[in-house]
Parts: C-alpha cells; structure tokens; sequence
C-alpha cells in the first residue's frame, strides 16, 4: 500500500500542481471563461489514464502464462524508464515549470478555446499515463488484495488537498525538499519494479539463472510476515532473489542515487563587459 500511495502522492501532486496553475493564470488574467476548457481537457486526461490502466490489466489477464510474464516484464522495465526519466526531468525543471507553464497557456489562448483544451489535456495526459503504467507495473508482485487500490486512491487524495492548499496559499511546503525526498523513495520502488521486471524476464526463459539465488534470508525475513509482505509490496524485497535479480537490482540503484544525490549545476550568464571608452 505504501508504495501505491507513494505513488499517486507524487504523480497526482505533479499533475495537481500543472492544474493549480494554469486555473491560477487565468483567474489572474480574468480569463475564468476559459476555465470549462482546462476542465474538459484534465476529465479527458483523467479518462484516457484509466482506460490505459484498464487496458493494461486486461491484456495481462488474456494472456498465457510466458506472454503474460513476457508483458509484465515489459511494462515494468518501460514503468523503471519513464519514472527515471521523470525522477530528473522534475529535478531539473521544478523551478522553471510554473514560468513554462503560463507562457504555454498564453499561446494557446491566443490560438482559441480547443488549443486551450489540448494544452490542460497534454500537460495532464502524461502523469495520468505514467501514473498508470507504474501503478501498474508496481502492483504486480503484490497480493491479490484491495491494498494497492486503496494506497494510490489515498495518495491521490492527498494530492489534491494539498495542491488546493497550495492555491488557497492554505499551506506552504518545500516543495524542493518535496520533490527530493519522494524522488529518493521512488528510486528505490523503481529499483524494485526492475528487479521484478527482470525476475519476470527469466520467468519467460529471456534470461537464465532462476534458481541460482544469491542469497536466502527466509529464516530471518518470512515471506508470509508482516514485515516481509512490507517490504516485498514496498520495495521488492525477497527473501530468496536469483543473482540476476540482485544484480540487477544494485547495478540500477547506486548509479541512479548517486545521479540524483549530485548537486545541480547552477547556470551562470558571463557578465557583459563594457565598451571601451
């Protein structure tokens, strides 16, 4: 549940922040005619986002047993990429997104009310579909149980609220410090999500060494505690994992923390000198 919450917590604060902005500049702008616009595109984002869901599930469930694990081990290494890739790309342009943001809006109000739409539905589209494929792809090695459904449900309410805070200028938070932290914690889920994806990978007959472990800690860590159902749900964490799979679980998580934990580089204009007299 944890790890679902995580999930809809980060991505649904993403988007919820996208939507806080763009009704923010057109409040500001006294542009509110244009809000039914932004609406339709973010229900529409929000549609298309449950349909890829459903889409997902259903193809998994139609499957055989090697293509089933074959699309599982797809989705899941896909799910590692694009969260990645989000992982930076948030890093890097947090602080530009609201600027970026509003200069985007403005070209689609002067170019009328469907670009408007499209604008809110393009920049709501991609969370919604990331959020998807890595909810997902996280889910996979779960139990068959309410619990992922209820986390990312609780995550996105969470997001909402505190975005509507945000607005309201209710709440102040860091939202570097934010960002930084679930960052962190979702690195750590991908790492999970591509150890699964290989795991599945070798379920498929892709990759070899099923049953070479690297290590069993079933004594220590039960598959069927409390503790070891956390840890697995959150993190990925078996008792008994093959070799490949922990290899591949450390060859993706030191490089990827040791990226992210750098600190940025801060841009610097050369300062302009003088005509000579």
């Amino acid at each position: 549940m944890f790890a679902s919450y995580l999930i809809g917590l980060r991505e649904g604060l993403e988007a919820t922040l996208v939507v806080s902005v763009l009704i923010a500049f057109l409040v500001k702008s006294d542009r509110k005619d244009k809000l039914p616009q932004v609406w339709t595109g973010v229900a529409a984002a929000v549609a298309l986002s449950v349909g890829f869901g459903a889409l997902l599930t259903f193809t998994a469930a139609n499957l055989g047993h090697t293509g089933q694990e074959l699309f599982d081990a797809i989705t899941s290494l896909l799910a590692v990429a694009f969260v990645t890739w989000m992982i930076f790309w948030m890093r890097r342009t947090a602080r530009a997104l609201s600027g970026e943001l509003r200069g985007k809006l403005t070209d689609a109000l002067q170019m009328g009310s469907l670009a408007v739409v499209v604008m809110a539905f393009l920049a709501v589209a991609r969370e919604g579909l990331e959020t998807a494929l890595l909810f997902f792809a996280a889910v996979q090695g779960a139990t068959a149980t309410a619990d992922p459904l209820i986390g990312i449900a609780l995550g996105l309410l969470t997001s909402v609220l505190i975005g509507w805070g945000l607005y309201k200028s209710a709440l102040k938070i860091n939202l570097t410090k934010f960002f930084t932290w679930t960052g962190l914690l979702l690195i750590l889920v991908a790492a999970g999500i591509f150890k699964y994806g290989v795991h599945d990978l070798q379920e498929a007959n892709l990759l070899p060494g099923l049953s070479t472990y690297a290590f069993d800690i079933s004594a220590i860590l039960p598959a069927d505690s409390w503790y070891g159902a956390l840890l697995s749900g959150m993190l990925n964490i078996t008792p008994q994992p093959s070799v490949v799979e922990a290899v591949a679980w450390f060859v993706y998580l030191a490089p990827t923390l040791v990226l992210f934990l750098l600190p940025q580089r801060v841009k610097t204009t050369p300062a302009s000198t003088a005509p000579a007299a």
